[in-house]
């Protein structure tokens, strides 16, 4: 089995599966409780929360565990805009975010937020003089992902923030789901002010992911309950899953620069351009890990098939959005042209990849197009 669908999901890492089951057993008791074993975890769960502050660049910033990265996206948005409110009521997105963040635009829209969005050019990068443009002394709260899921263009994070500071008192946020680990994110003045991380991109664990912020910045809560973490998340926190999410970050964080996902990546972009009815999308400078590619006039659903027939699994886009018969909006906004715009498939490197995986494909492929040439 080859799988290129790593930014979908990612094969757990059998480190992180041995610190997430040593943790389940040995503390297993509820955190809050008063008893040596509650107190026991709670520990733990402080020291995963310290490790995890520190992995992001943001020591001594407060970590709030989640289910992921859609409900971290869902509380910056959410609870930065209510707990800014004071500041001003004017949002702004780029195009290509997540659908966690999109998709939340209408419900601000009703509490009165003004939501405004930042386009991006033909490589998928945010325009800065648009960007510029939009913000004012109102704007509270900026969301710009890092990395993009469909593509891999990375965006221009501590030019925005310079932007950002300089006109408005707006809190930044950035979606580092696709980025942790792969590109560094950047820590300095202009850098976010909050990221969103998720476990299972990182050979992690599912259903675990944080939002981590420098400081509280007057983040709200969007659960109510038991007032845990600081009362920005309501539930019992899983301490075996915090821990592994720890972990998984830690062995993320070591292997910045070291995998050989650019060599791969680039390797590709060169195979790609000898087929006339294939276009690389976004830049050269794009995350080393995701490729993103459009084959003119045949679905990407044709071509996933093909090669899943061989036992080599790719995407079509997204995960989250590739199930959905609407057209992606992360090509609308970059303009891909109408006929190349339905034959999209993603290639996305993991850590258990290889390049014979690499190779195979390439046979894979060059057989399918072939195919398709005589059709």
């Amino acid at each position: 089995m080859i799988y290129f669908d790593n930014s979908a999901t990612t094969m757990p890492d059998d480190r992180v599966l041995d610190t997430f089951i040593k943790s389940s057993k040995a503390f297993f008791a509820n955190p809050s409780s008063l008893h040596r074993l509650g107190i026991e975890a709670d520990r733990l769960l402080a020291r995963a929360s310290e490790q995890v502050a520190e992995l992001a660049g943001m020591s001594g910033g407060t970590v709030v565990f989640t289910s992921g990265g859609t409900e971290a996206d869902n509380l910056a948005l959410f609870g930065l805009a209510r707990g800014n409110r004071a500041h001003g009521k004017k949002i702004l997105v780029s195009a290509i975010e997540h659908p966690a963040i999109l998709r939340s635009i209408p419900q601000l829209e009703k509490e009165g937020f003004e939501v405004g969005t930042i386009r991006v050019g033909r490589d998928g990068v945010i325009d800065l003089a648009d960007l510029a443009d939009q913000l004012t002394s109102e704007t509270s709260v900026v969301s710009i992902m890092h990395v993009n899921n469909e593509t891999g263009a990375i965006q221009p994070l501590e030019e925005a923030g310079g932007l950002i500071r300089a006109k408005s008192r707006a809190v930044f946020h950035s979606d580092a789901v696709q980025s942790f680990g792969k590109v560094a994110i950047p820590v300095s003045e202009n850098g976010p002010d909050a990221i969103s991380v998720s476990a299972h991109k990182i050979h992690g664990i599912e259903g675990s992911g944080a939002l981590i912020l420098k400081k509280r910045h007057g983040l709200e809560a969007i659960l109510f309950g038991g007032n845990q973490q600081e009362g920005l998340r309501s539930g019992t926190v899983p301490v075996a899953h915090a821990a592994a999410l720890a972990k998984a970050m830690r062995l993320a964080a070591e292997e910045i620069g070291r995998a050989p996902y650019a060599e791969w990546r680039n390797g590709l972009v060169r195979y790609f351009g000898d087929f006339d009815k294939v276009m690389v999308l976004g830049a050269e400078e794009n995350a080393p890990h995701i490729l993103s590619v459009a084959i003119r006039g045949i679905k990407g659903e044709i071509a996933v098939n093909a090669l899943q027939e061989q036992d080599i699994y790719v995407s079509t886009s997204s995960a989250c959005s590739s199930r959905s018969r609407k057209e992606s909006h992360v090509l609308q906004a970059m303009g891909v042209p109408d006929d190349y715009r339905h034959g999209v498939i993603r290639i996305s490197f993991g850590r258990m990849n290889s390049e014979r995986d690499i190779t195979r494909f390439k046979e894979v492929f060059t057989t399918f197009m072939e195919t398709i040439e005589r059709v």
